[in-house]
């Protein structure tokens, strides 16, 4: 692949969007350096679930295929159901596009296998950020520093290249969530095509992974942050009992070591994702909900379209300023759209709830599937691999 003189890229961060950044940067001709705090890319997080437009955004990556091997179809997307088991919704193979579902460690050794090993420095986590008018340089924990031209900010919710970029921007904001997640140990457990059950104030997801696996989640209504317990699974079997097949199921053939427990927050709408030869990607620019199963995916189309922009000139600036033209509209409607959703779906009011579910039942799947299709539709810009012009 061929490297062209000055151009050179610091990603922070080797989660998904990172990676992603790093994969599209390279096609386009850039030197990148990938800069990580933990000490291995090893098998963290659990699974989630990725829409249509996630899968463009892979194709046009060059990933799509891998992508999709280490994926498995879920039907949680259009299957929706009581805690009696009965169902709101129904998946229908013949209308609704299945989800795909995978583990965040599968995507993220996908996405690590094409970038070098020796262009991912793990633990590098930033300390400082510094940029003048031929660069950026980025100071690191262990005291060495790094320069290039452009610097991606892909570090999370928490963000530091946010924080020392754009000193006044937003503190995370706690939605009054608190999440479990867990995936069941492989072939324990009997297949799972996909589902999500409405609880009120409460909602359980299952997912199928590869290797017989199920990932699975509960979200309920919290209204402080730091609530945490002794034994979380012990805590889901408890707030779930006496629900539909196969939730208590899935709770046993899951180690109890493995349960993962956080507060969900968002941030506020940013004024700009770009600052010079600075950009914000993914979580660290619009960290949103999980309840619309988004941000990932606008996670990959930002990788896209950011590799999209680098490839079409040689000003750093203006390219990230188009990406942010390009980008902040569409993720910012999607963030709103995912802590609004949760107002309803995690309401504890007993009226609320029978209207909330009534409502989805009389609802057509048509209506379910249309509404989607306006998250979903989303067309990749073509990714150069011939530098710019």
């Amino acid at each position: 692949m061929r490297r062209e003189q000055g151009r050179s890229a610091i990603v922070a961060g080797a989660g998904i969007g990172g990676l992603a950044a790093a994969v599209g940067l390279l096609r386009g001709g850039w030197d990148v350096t990938v800069l990580e705090q933990a000490r291995e890319l090893g098998e963290v997080g659990a699974g989630w679930s990725f829409a249509p437009n996630a899968l463009r955004a892979a194709d046009a990556l060059g990933v799509g295929e891998e992508f999709r091997a280490c994926s498995v179809p879920t039907e949680a997307g259009a299957t929706m159901r009581l805690p009696d088991g009965t169902y709101l919704m129904r998946f229908q193979p013949d209308a609704d596009p299945a989800l795909l579902a995978n583990h965040r460690a599968d995507l993220q050794r996908v996405l690590a296998r094409h970038v070098p090993a020796e262009q991912i420095r793990t633990s590098a986590a930033v300390t400082g950020v510094r940029q003048d008018g031929d660069g950026v340089t980025v100071t690191c924990r262990d005291g060495g520093e790094v320069r290039a031209d452009l610097l991606v900010g892909a570090d999370g919710i928490h963000s530091t290249v946010r924080r020392r970029v754009w000193p006044d921007a937003p503190e995370p904001v706690f939605q009054r969530i608190l999440c479990w997640r867990g995936v069941t140990e492989p072939g324990a457990v009997g297949p799972v095509s996909g589902f999500q059950t409405w609880g009120r104030g409460a909602r359980f997801g299952a997912h199928p992974l590869i290797g017989e696996r199920v990932f699975w989640f509960l979200t309920v209504r919290q209204e402080q942050p730091g609530l945490r317990f002794d034994d979380d699974l012990g805590e889901v079997s408890a707030r779930t009992r006496g629900w539909h097949d196969p939730i208590a199921a899935l709770l046993a053939a899951t180690p109890p070591e493995a349960v993962l427990c956080h507060d969900i927050y968002d941030l506020d709408p940013l004024p700009s994702y770009a600052k010079g030869r600075i950009a914000l990607l993914g979580d660290a620019a619009h960290a949103m909900t999980p309840f619309l199963a988004q941000g990932a995916c606008q996670a990959l189309e930002d990788a896209v379209v950011l590799a999209a922009e680098a490839a079409r000139t040689s000003s750093v600036p203006q390219a990230l300023n188009r990406y942010d033209q390009a980008r902040r509209p569409r993720t910012q409607q999607v963030q709103r759209m995912a802590r609004t959703d949760p107002k309803l779906s995690l309401s504890t009011s007993g009226a609320t709830y029978r209207l909330m579910t009534t409502m989805t039942r009389l609802a057509s799947s048509g209506v379910a599937r249309r509404k989607s299709a306006r998250l979903w539709d989303w067309t990749p810009p073509p990714l150069s691999t011939e530098g710019t012009r």
